[in-house]
């Protein structure tokens, strides 16, 4: 599948795939009620607010191209590292949390190959919370240079669709889109035995950009 977002209109505002549903009837009603503005002081008391959202979820929806880092592993996300954690088989998990205010495209962290691609149904609490990890899910697997990378696109209380781009057997390159976590929402990614983690708890992420391993 191409790597390549929708644009918002003729002045090439980009954005995400899998907005669509959300973005195309928010501005079809902000449209409206701005047409109607000009002949009804109630219909003008309409538009405000509807404008005003339709503003914002073209923000939240927004997909920058991104200048790729070089580095081993990078960030599958914009965020802030939420946990670094020693997993059972010795690998080590870091989750990245996504505040609905960071652009919500997913990057591949490695290159590589899909090996799959899973959907995991679950609940919907703040993807903050411990409880998060029973969340509504999409499980992915890589065949990397490193091996097995496994990456997970978890859902908050207000993301109730994750948007994957990418099927099983699809080779990709490090950084490139791989999906939408629409709204608040987490991304975990477990890094191999033996690879020290090069960010720290609090730290901002940029995905494409912010290299979560270290040399």
């Amino acid at each position: 599948m191409p790597d390549s977002p929708t644009s918002a209109n003729r002045g090439g505002v980009r954005i995400a795939r899998g907005a669509s549903p959300w973005l195309l009837p928010t501005v079809a009603t902000a449209a409206l009620s701005l047409t109607r503005a000009r002949k009804s002081g109630r219909w003008a008391a309409v538009a405000v607010p509807t404008t005003a959202l339709a503003a914002g979820m073209l923000w939240f929806f927004r997909d920058p191209e991104r200048e790729i880092a070089e580095g081993r592993v990078i960030s599958p996300a914009d965020g802030v590292v939420q946990s670094i954690m020693p997993w059972k088989d010795g690998r080590t998990r870091v989750a990245i949390f996504m505040s609905p205010l960071n652009v919500h495209v997913n990057r591949a962290p490695l290159a590589g190959t899909v090996t799959s691609v899973e959907h995991i149904p679950g609940g919907f609490v703040p993807a903050f919370n411990k409880e998060s990890e029973n969340n509504e899910r999409v499980v992915w697997h890589f065949d990397t240079e490193l091996g097995d990378i496994e990456m997970v696109q978890i859902a908050g209380a207000v993301a109730r669709r994750i948007v994957p781009y990418l099927p099983q057997g699809t080779k990709v390159e490090q950084g490139e889109r791989i999906g939408l976590i629409r709204f608040g929402s987490r991304v975990d990614i477990y890094l191999p035995e033996g690879i020290d983690v090069a960010v720290e708890v609090g730290q901002a992420t940029t995905a494409g950009v912010t290299r979560i391993d270290r040399s």
